[in-house]
């Protein structure tokens, strides 16, 4: 299977190579100017491109009609320079959700006292029979009480997990709807086309203007008055003002604050600036070892970008925001510290979660002294009517002191809140379905 699926990324990244022959630049080229940029990389643009009319024969585009439309161009470019998508994490599984719910430390220890109250249900000292005096003793079913716990437990388990599978699925959905409505101006075989942000290409020629959020990098064709904000990728608070002679390179995820102008699109997706961040931060799973390997200088440089971003960064929609949120951890200096297949999830609780969270503590730990006293109260006395009037050890001992136990664990586990967030979430849902 390893094999087969080898042979099929090598199959990829041949088809992706023979698709770069049919221009006279490679993607990696790109990626490599816009990540040079400022005066290197208008030195590199000029002596090793040819400028602006050099990019335009290697990529086979035209700065005034832009691409044609035909569907085989398109596709090459496609195949050539990848899609405009930054893919997002795989979503979590049924049984990968049921495993979050159980990270709480509430209902692992409710199992785990259910399981030694189930234990202790079957514990019969030593000379202890069914029957005593003719009679039949009654039935043991103290197991019942464990086993309804531990099923009790598990209910709340799965529908937490169901209504945690349910919002993220929701959440997806409503990301890509936001997504698909994102559109951007091009200009193709002369006509100015609105088009999904995901659709543009490679050689594309967009038209920005102020407001717009920058779908992919680019170098200015033409600039009117053009004023960028990086200060998301760079930092840099004061805005840059971007013109064919001066500073022509634009990035993605950055915003037009003042004018309007044009730009030949360089790069896209994963090898446009956003998509760095998010390859360095390790939101992109890529299928290719050989494809994760990048200049430790530019890692260095794109993470540092990353960790002013998550500081400055305000995206300017929806689904910029919520890709931000998904690729940035919570703490910038992880991104240094962790590898990239070991990312962890930070997930920020709302006010009502950390409150919530905070008084399930409070009552898990009065729980736990009530059990603590409740055992005591039960066995002091016990022991001292029994071993202060010196009576010998029996077996039947034990069945007092395991049922001591028994009452204070069950009181502990029904004082524990396991419940509370689940039964609130739905509380709140029935309520709003009735307004």
């Amino acid at each position: 299977m390893a094999k087969k699926k080898k042979s099929t990324d090598d199959h990829a990244d041949s088809s992706s190579e023979y698709a770069g022959r049919e221009f006279g630049i490679s993607i990696q080229e790109l990626e490599t100017l816009m990540q040079t940029r400022g005066h290197e990389g208008i030195q590199q643009l000029n002596e090793t491109y040819g400028g602006l009319s050099g990019l335009e024969q290697k990529l086979k585009t035209n700065l005034i009609t832009g691409l044609s439309s035909d569907e085989n161009d398109l596709s090459t470019r496609i195949a050539a320079f990848d899609r405009n998508e930054i893919p997002s994490k795989l979503p979590k599984t049924f049984f990968r959700l049921m495993l979050d719910s159980l990270q709480n430390i509430i209902p692992v220890k409710i199992i785990i006292f259910a399981i030694i109250l189930l234990t202790l249900s079957f514990y019969y000292p030593s000379g202890e029979t069914f029957e005593a005096e003719g009679k039949p003793k009654e039935a043991n079913v103290a197991w019942i009480e464990g086993i309804v716990i531990i099923s009790a437990v598990l209910v709340v388990v799965l529908v937490t997990t169901f209504n945690d599978l349910v919002n993220e699925r929701q959440f997806r959905a409503l990301q890509s709807k936001i997504e698909l409505d994102q559109k951007c101006n091009v200009i193709r075989e002369s006509t100015v086309r609105q088009i999904p942000i995901k659709d543009i290409v490679v050689g594309d020629i967009c038209q920005i203007n102020y407001g717009d959020l920058l779908p992919a990098d680019g170098i200015v064709v033409q600039s009117n008055d053009l004023k960028v904000d990086e200060s998301s990728l760079t930092g840099e608070s004061d805005l840059i003002k971007k013109h064919e002679s001066g500073d022509p390179f634009l990035l993605s995820g950055t915003h037009v604050m003042e004018g309007s102008g044009k730009m030949l699109v360089l790069a896209v997706g994963e090898h446009s600036q956003m998509g760095m961040i998010c390859k360095v931060l390790g939101t992109i799973k890529e299928e290719n070892n050989d494809d994760k390997k990048i200049n430790d200088n530019n890692k260095q440089n794109v993470t540092a970008d990353a960790d002013v971003s998550k500081r400055q960064a305000q995206p300017g929609s929806t689904a910029d925001a919520a890709k931000l949120q998904e690729v940035m951890p919570d703490n910038a200096n992880q991104a240094n510290n962790e590898d990239d297949s070991d990312r962890l999830n930070f997930e920020e609780r709302t006010t009502l979660q950390a409150k919530l969270t905070e008084l399930v503590n409070q009552i898990t730990h009065t729980g736990r002294k009530i059990f603590i006293l409740i055992v005591l109260v039960l066995l002091v006395p016990f022991v001292i009517e029994e071993f202060a009037q010196r009576h010998e050890w029996s077996s039947k001992f034990c069945s007092h002191i395991v049922g001591y136990l028994t009452t204070g664990i069950t009181v502990f586990i029904i004082s524990s809140p396991e419940g509370l967030s689940l039964t609130l979430t739905i509380s709140l849902a029935y309520a709003v379905k009735v307004s």
